[in-house]
């Protein structure tokens, strides 16, 4: 198969529009959890049903945005409103606290409020991300791809992740620590909305619209028995995901707070800056990698890394230890991850990558984000670990946040095993018809 070209305006949107949206993400997914910490309740719970309800709405929005995308092939205006209002709504988290909230609604307690209001502006912000994110931007990429390029492209897309965080980390945690959250939110918000603006000219609709059916059956084409038959290794990589997802969940909502707090690393800026530049460059070599040995025969390797840094940080405590730890951990779950998303955009429907997005959402984000902070949550409680702050106790993870997460990623080993066989057995047997010719 030739490959399609991929020239610098093509790189560069990549690159800069999914900056832009994981730096949004990381606010959500990691820096949201902290606030909530500092200023709302300490309660894991909380922080658990926060991530729940984001991903309901992210998936449901999804599914039927990616549907409605497909049908009109109109991806670009679907980027650029949706990062605009994205970013507002990013920036609009400043405004959340048991002051601000509970004057609004005297009748509430204070902390209630703020947590009622804190959940349904997540909410609202999670569907403007997953509509420009999910069933725009990610539908676009596939749309921009074909196998010969795809485990480079997520290679580099699966670093941005980190590299947003690096970016916050080092440019933005100081405000965090001030307690000038409104500027922090403020200022993530603003990039995102401008990069929306930058998309008008950056992006180029590429997919023909696909009509003839009802928008109805478009939202529920990829839920439907006949689709998961028609298309059974597709819905097996999305297990996969799901579980790898899951996996990752269960510590990454609780990750920042495990080494500030837990492990008393005051460091951690430099825990977390060492440790994403090293994952980033794995990752970027090894989609590489990935292309050469097949997408799908790299996955187990890449779950022995992610597994191996797993159980490191179960047992290291000091600074040079977690770096080392965190930086297996994290490249394997970068080089997996990789793997997978671009086994899954190989095996998508050519008119159907904004559906399929929507149903991606459902393992990559619904399950994983409703189950494996839970499941996080739950252990945090199960052993009990605190530390006092002014007079206060308050609940902190444990190190048993990563088993559990080793104990989820199991479970996807034997299902990548069993499509490993069924390919390798399709190969045997277009041999032998070959030989028989």
């Amino acid at each position: 198969m030739s490959a399609t070209r991929l020239g610098p305006r093509t790189w560069s949107a990549f690159v800069v529009l999914g900056l832009a949206g994981q730096l949004a993400w990381t606010v959500e997914n990691m820096y949201l959890n902290v606030f909530v910490f500092d200023t709302i309740t300490d309660s894991p719970q909380v922080i658990a049903g926060l991530v729940a309800a984001s991903a309901v709405v992210a998936t449901l929005t999804a599914i039927v945005v990616g549907a409605w995308s497909d049908r009109t092939g109109r991806r670009r205006a679907l980027v650029a409103v949706g990062y605009v209002l994205w970013g507002l709504t990013t920036a609009a988290f400043g405004l959340i606290g048991p002051d601000t909230v509970g004057a609004l609604v005297p009748g509430w307690e204070a902390v209630t409020a703020a947590i009622v209001g804190i959940v349904l502006l997540d909410c609202v912000m999670s569907f403007f991300g997953a509509a420009a994110n999910d069933a725009g931007f990610q539908a676009w990429v596939t749309d921009s791809t074909d196998p010969t390029n795809r485990g480079r492209v997520d290679g580099v897309l699966g670093t941005l992740p980190l590299l947003a965080m690096l970016l916050v980390f080092g440019a933005l945690d100081p405000l965090t620590k001030s307690g000038d959250w409104g500027l922090f939110f403020g200022l993530v918000g603003g990039a995102t909305a401008l990069v929306g603006l930058l998309a008008l000219v950056a992006v180029r609709d590429r997919a023909p619209a696909a009509r003839g059916t009802s928008p109805l059956a478009d939202i529920l084409y990829g839920l439907r028995p006949s689709t998961v038959r028609a298309h059974p290794r597709l819905y097996r990589m999305l297990l996969v995901l799901a579980l790898a997802g899951t996996a990752s969940q269960v510590f990454f909502p609780f990750l920042i707070i495990y080494i500030q707090r837990s492990l008393r690393i005051e460091a951690y800026p430099l825990v977390l800056a060492v440790v994403l530049v090293v994952a980033s460059v794995v990752s970027i070599l090894g989609g590489r990698v990935i292309d050469r040995v097949g997408k799908l025969r790299a996955i187990l390797p890449a779950f022995g890394i992610f597994a191996a840094g797993l159980l490191a940080m179960v047992v290291v405590r000091d600074l040079v230890p977690v770096i080392v730890a965190g930086s297996v951990m994290m490249s394997g779950f970068l080089l997996s991850f990789a793997a997978i998303a671009a086994t899954i955009r190989d095996l998508t429907p050519a008119d159907r990558a904004g559906t399929v997005q929507g149903i991606r959402m459902i393992a990559s984000v619904l399950v994983p984000m409703v189950i494996g902070p839970w499941i996080g949550a739950t252990v945090i409680s199960g052993v009990g670990e605190t530390y006092v702050d002014l007079g206060v106790e308050k609940q902190v993870p444990s190190s048993a946040i990563f088993v559990a997460a080793l104990v989820v990623l199991a479970l996807a080993v034997p299902v990548v095993a069993f499509l490993l066989r069924t390919v390798r057995g399709a190969a045997t047997v277009v041999e032998e018809r070959e030989e028989v010719l």
